[in-house]
């Protein structure tokens, strides 16, 4: 009888294993179909076959015009709830969490920040942009908009070190939470990738949120870039009764 080889689900458990062994490593390139029924014995279409579900599993990243490859596990998940913070996010696994001021201003406000906001549009606004890392390997790169009336020292608190947070207590707000978030994915581009050194063409995750102080008014809108290989986010329902934490700051 014709040696049928390896079943599919034989091939994906033995892939599967030396990924999780690391004999495998993360962005490791997978050899040509042909080489690889060799080295598994199997047939092409069981190779297929098992390939695909590990794809379906996260384990496998096919990339258009460069072959399969090795799925780099996320550095962190990113929980996002009523009070997310970025610090407490990262130190809560480890990691420890650094910004860089990359660019401000006073600008007028665009429709868009002026709706977020809920100031006239061409009303004056600070715009901050940072970009932020954990373990010194960069993770998001955005955009942060204030009511430049209502926070008249931002910029210079901002950049004196001091965080959003305490900005915001310096201000009469004790506490504040977030509103809304929206999330979707586009290409990086070249300036995004640069910054958060990914390869050209690369998928990013688009996170705009909403802040307001416990009185529903909006005190803060920003929009950030994620690498989404290192990150992935988790959203969690608030609790019934909020427990008080010391804050730092936000991306």
């Amino acid at each position: 009888m014709r040696n049928q080889g390896k079943s599919w689900e034989e091939v994906r458990d033995r892939i599967s294993q030396e990924i999780t062994s690391e004999l495998l490593a993360a962005d490791t390139r997978l050899p040509s179909e042909p080489e690889m029924c060799v080295l598994y014995n199997t047939r092409r279409h069981s190779l297929r076959r098992a390939l695909a579900a590990l794809v379906a599993e996260g384990k496998l990243r096919v990339e258009q015009g460069r072959g399969t490859f090795v799925e780099r596990a996320p550095l962190l998940n990113y929980v996002i709830g009523s009070r997310t913070r970025f610090r407490e996010n990262l130190m809560a696994q480890g990691l420890t969490a650094s910004g860089q001021a990359l660019t401000e201003m006073k600008i007028p406000a665009s429709a868009r920040v002026a709706a977020a906001l809920q100031v006239p549009v061409s009303a004056p606004v600070y715009a901050i942009s940072r970009r932020g890392f954990a373990n010194d390997l960069p993770i998001s790169v955005g955009w942060s908009y204030h009511d430049a009336e209502r926070f008249p020292e931002m910029l210079e608190r901002r950049r004196a070190g001091i965080s959003v947070t305490e900005v915001y207590r310096f201000y009469g707000i004790a506490d504040y939470r977030r509103l809304r978030t929206t999330v979707f994915t586009r290409i990086a581009t070249e300036s995004e990738a640069g910054l958060l050194m990914l390869r050209p063409g690369h998928s990013v995750m688009i996170v705009q949120k909403i802040d307001v102080d416990l009185e529903g008014r909006h005190i803060g809108f920003s929009e950030a870039v994620w690498a989404g290989d290192r990150v992935q986010f988790t959203f969690e329902n608030d609790q019934p009764v909020p427990v008080p934490v010391e804050r730092t700051d936000d991306v």
